[in-house]
């Protein structure tokens, strides 16, 4: 409160310097409050657009302030024990969503102040790198008595009778099918390199014809294989590799659907930058396209999961992509950049 004496006290000059001073007063004061509230708006929208989650609560445990982020996942705030005791610092690991985050809390100014950073990735990466490991080490456990057997395999073929010679394929065909997941095993494993060369599309349909000896299937099935393009630029090896994963993939797909019978395509044309591969089959539909390419996931009765993910990064390793096909037809599409 202004005293009433001393204004009346005033001269005139005095009480217009003290009226202007006052004015200015407070015009500053509602420029400094308009500034805090700018200020106040713009943290909030830097905090908004944080790829963290992050709530600010009161003494008692009320929610003071939280972002987009963490309004998104409140359960994972549910889970926290925020008694006394537990409020001055957290950090630990916790779920929600099917997604793994890493929790921090400290105490400033009476306020909790929590963050959630999603860790999917890492942990996922984590995972992956174990899971890759062992199966490396596994492969190698694996290959030196598979290949003992596919040599005593191949002796038996030429001594054993016409009547077992059957047998005897069948289980070639099996050991083709293991040496395949313990070569794909280490390939993944230990990352890929290519060497691109010019190859003869002629080639690729070739090796497409000859796998076709070594994988068991029991329904009536048409193959189409049209290559359109003479010749294109790759690794020759990598690339029987992936034709090979999706052919595989669509024949189980045709035996695990209710038809008695089906038809798989692979075409191959080029255009002005890239050799385009399409592959088509007339199997059960994708179950789950979210988990096409992780590696060790498979919706299908037989693999192991690795077959779509190393194909990702065979054809990543040329800079190309593997998408989902755009037209009627179930299937995938395949672009090699060339040149």
């Amino acid at each position: 409160m202004i005293d009433q004496n001393l204004l009346e006290s005033l001269s005139s000059s005095d009480k217009e310097s003290f009226a202007k001073g006052l004015k200015e007063l407070i015009t500053q004061t509602y420029q400094v409050e308009k500034e805090f509230v700018e200020l106040k708006a713009l943290f909030e929208e830097v905090l908004d657009i944080l790829p963290t989650a992050v709530w600010v609560l009161e003494q008692g445990g009320e929610i003071f302030y939280q972002n987009s982020l963490a309004s998104e996942i409140p359960e994972l705030l549910e889970k926290l024990d925020l008694s006394h005791d537990n409020r001055q610092e957290i950090e630990l690991e916790s779920q929600a969503q099917s997604r793994v985050y890493l929790v921090q809390a400290n105490q400033k100014l009476n306020k909790l102040i929590i963050s959630a950073t999603d860790i999917t990735s890492e942990k996922r990466r984590e995972r992956l790198a174990s899971m890759g490991q062992i199966s490396a080490h596994l492969a190698h456990e694996i290959r030196n008595p598979v290949g003992s057997v596919a040599l005593l395999a191949s002796t038996l073929a030429n001594r054993v009778d016409i009547k077992n010679k059957a047998l005897v394929l069948e289980i070639k065909k099996s050991i083709w099918r293991v040496e395949r997941i313990v070569k794909a095993t280490l390939l993944f494993s230990k990352g890929v390199h290519c060497n691109k060369a010019k190859i003869n599309s002629q080639s690729l349909k070739e090796e497409l014809n000859e796998s076709l000896q070594f994988y068991t299937y029991s329904k009536n099935i048409d193959f189409v294989f049209n290559f359109e393009c003479d010749s294109l630029e790759a690794d020759f090896d990598l690339l029987c590799i992936v034709l090979q994963n999706f052919l595989f993939n669509a024949i189980d797909a045709i035996e695990e659907s209710e038809e008695e019978s089906g038809i798989v395509e692979i075409c191959c044309a080029k255009d002005s930058q890239n050799a385009v591969f399409r592959i088509y089959d007339s199997g059960k539909p994708i179950e789950n396209p979210e988990i096409l390419f992780e590696p060790f996931k498979s919706t299908k009765l037989k693999g192991n999961g690795l077959g779509l993910a190393l194909s990702l990064q065979i054809i990543e390793a040329h800079g190309g992509t593997i998408s989902l096909s755009k037209s009627d037809k179930k299937g995938f599409e395949i672009l090699l950049p060339q040149g």
